[in-house]
């Protein structure tokens, strides 16, 4: 799964103006991305605090949060992108932290 290129969709209110997209050249690249927004968000709600922790569930609440994301992935076997859903968002961001947590 290494070096697929990754389009995270997204759209943040009912507000159809608020569609956009991130682009990044891996999934785990993606999953960094998911991650750097929420943490974004958070030291945008809580901008006096420097060092802001979360638990899974908290990230999990934020991508329930969102109308809605989903991810496209490339796969070179059949050179087209593959539609992936909040769900598999979900799975593979908590797979990713468990990772970095191990290392």
């Amino acid at each position: 799964m290494a070096n697929r290129h990754t389009i995270i969709l997204m759209q943040t209110s009912q507000n159809r103006a608020t569609r956009t997209f991130m682009d990044f050249d891996s999934i785990s690249q993606a999953m960094d991305g998911i991650c750097g927004l929420y943490e974004r968000k958070l030291k945008e709600l809580n901008p006096t605090i420097r060092n802001i922790t979360y638990d899974i569930a908290d990230l999990y609440n934020f991508i329930d949060g969102l109308t809605d994301m989903s991810a496209l992935i490339y796969d070179h076997s059949i050179q087209a992108y593959l539609p992936y859903d909040r769900q598999w968002i979900k799975e593979r961001t908590f797979k990713h932290l468990k990772k970095l947590a191990s290392h």
